[in-house]
């Protein structure tokens, strides 16, 4: 299956019989879907396939949960919407666009999830604040390059995002507020909200609809105009750019939304026109030797490419590149004998320390970037002595996706990884990210957010928080204003 149709797409359709300002840092707390849980290597590799076929001023987010393989691999914020606010709990997404939660008279959503969660539907009349958005409305001709055939004052705008894996969501869009924690000064937070526009679920069909570790609905954090950063922008309340930073030392991490002013990271240009966070990589450096690729595994044509997303655990990587990595990987350790475990994973053996019997790799990106990555990053331990290799084929996983590279957190973790999507750039730097970073707000104020522990904290909180938006990890999200 090819990468795009994996990525997720959203279309519109009109069903005819489905009929604020923001000021300030802002926080919500986050958790890692799978944390606390026992799962199975094929589990993350399917969670991968799941994830490939939807990838579709700051604010501060807890994060908790570890982004290793052998540990956690996904992470979900805690909410509050409406008037009195309600909780839900979301998956946080980079590689979609709208905000969506199940709804009341939902279709198929579900009712329970294995996740230690309460499962709850929003329903816009129990909230004073909320509003139906027609389908003749700004939003909703800018969501759809237009307004759509048939389209009537009284008839809603509904959404229809499809998932490569069959799974999919349908609804029509609301307008109410969003509560979030607002930083007031270093490592301090207060309560604050806003109004947005989001996907109200009313019929969920495949993984959506059948998934035991189910959740109320999806935070895309996408480059699309309908996504909640994007609208918050729009109306000049934050800064068009996000950070992570996961943990997986620790566990949890750091999330932001806003100016990130320390520390300082180096970026590389995001491909224009793009649905997802796709980037250009010139050459891969493994013990200090460049590999000798064929000349076009770097091209950035349809199917092709690099793209980095953290809602990913692993990494893909075409068949050429992963074949002569994993060579170079594996050459300082001649007598090592390699087994398959659960049909998918290259396993070993070894008794000493990882970061000294294997090289370190490098993806050089353009504009002099690099990204680094050590052997106790790409080697997970599923047991005493026994060690895993994360590096994974893209054409084992996908025929039409077998030329694309995709970079998840696997090597992301321990980087406070900057998304500036006002100067259309992403880059990284390696960081500690159990301690805190620095953002500015629109007055020139800055202030320090810090990592987190949701678990450990209120019911506020649960999990192990990062301080800015964190994907893999529980997070809590502030807003720097």
């Amino acid at each position: 299956m090819d990468l795009r149709t994996r990525l997720a797409f959203l279309g519109c359709v009109l069903f005819l019989d489905l009929v604020s300002n923001v000021s300030g840092n802002f926080v919500f707390p986050v958790e890692h879907k799978f944390k606390g849980k026992e799962r199975s290597l094929s589990a993350f590799k399917a969670h991968d396939v799941r994830r490939h076929r939807r990838i579709l001023s700051a604010v501060d987010l807890e994060l908790g949960g570890n982004g290793l393989p052998s540990e956690t691999g996904l992470y979900y914020a805690r909410i509050g919407i409406g008037s009195p606010p309600t909780d839900y709990f979301v998956q946080v997404d980079t590689g979609s666009d709208i905000l969506w939660v199940n709804c009341i008279g939902c279709e198929k959503c579900p009712k329970k999830s294995t996740l230690g969660i309460e499962l709850t539907l929003y329903d816009p009349k129990s909230s004073t604040t909320s509003k139906m958005i027609t389908c003749d409305q700004d939003f909703c001709t800018s969501t759809y390059d237009g307004q759509l055939p048939g389209c009537r004052p009284e008839l809603l705008c509904q959404y229809n995002v499809v998932y490569g894996d069959g799974s999919a969501t349908a609804g029509y869009f609301v307008k109410d507020t969003l509560h979030l924690n607002k930083v007031t000064g270093n490592l301090k937070t207060g309560s604050t909200n806003g109004s947005v526009i989001f996907g109200c679920g009313a019929k969920q069909s495949g993984e959506l609809g059948t998934s035991s570790e189910a959740l109320d609905g999806i935070l895309g954090f996408g480059q699309a105009n309908s996504s909640m950063l994007s609208q918050l922008a729009s109306a000049g309340k934050v800064k068009k750019e996000f950070a992570h930073c996961l943990d997986t030392n620790n566990g949890g991490g750091i999330f932001a939304i806003g100016e990130v002013v320390s520390p300082r990271v180096n970026t590389t240009p995001l491909i224009p026109k793009q649905a997802h966070y796709n980037v250009v990589m010139k050459a891969i450096e493994v013990g200090g030797d460049f590999l000798n690729l064929p000349s076009d595994v770097f091209d950035t044509s349809d199917g092709k490419g690099t793209i980095i997303d953290s809602g990913t655990t692993l990494a893909y990587l075409p068949n050429a590149v992963y074949e002569s990595l994993m060579d170079k990987v594996t050459a300082q350790q001649p007598g090592l004998k390699l087994h398959t475990v659960e049909d998918q994973f290259s396993c070993f053996e070894f008794t000493r320390n990882v970061d000294d019997g294997f090289p370190v790799v490098k993806f050089h990106f353009d504009k002099s970037l690099t990204l680094t990555v050590y052997p106790h990053e790409y080697l997970f331990q599923i047991r005493e002595d026994v060690w895993c290799i994360g590096w994974q084929d893209s054409g084992m996983q996908s025929k039409d996706g077998k030329d694309m590279t995709l970079l998840g957190d696997m090597v992301l973790s321990n980087k406070l990884v900057l998304y500036d999507l006002e100067n259309e750039a992403i880059g990284w730097t390696e960081y500690n990210c159990s301690t805190s970073i620095k953002v500015k707000d629109e007055s020139g104020a800055v202030y320090s957010v810090g990592a987190h522990n949701l678990s450990s904290a209120s019911t506020l909180r649960i999990g192990r928080i990062l301080t800015f938006l964190l994907l893999p990890i529980a997070m809590v999200l502030l807003l720097v204003l």
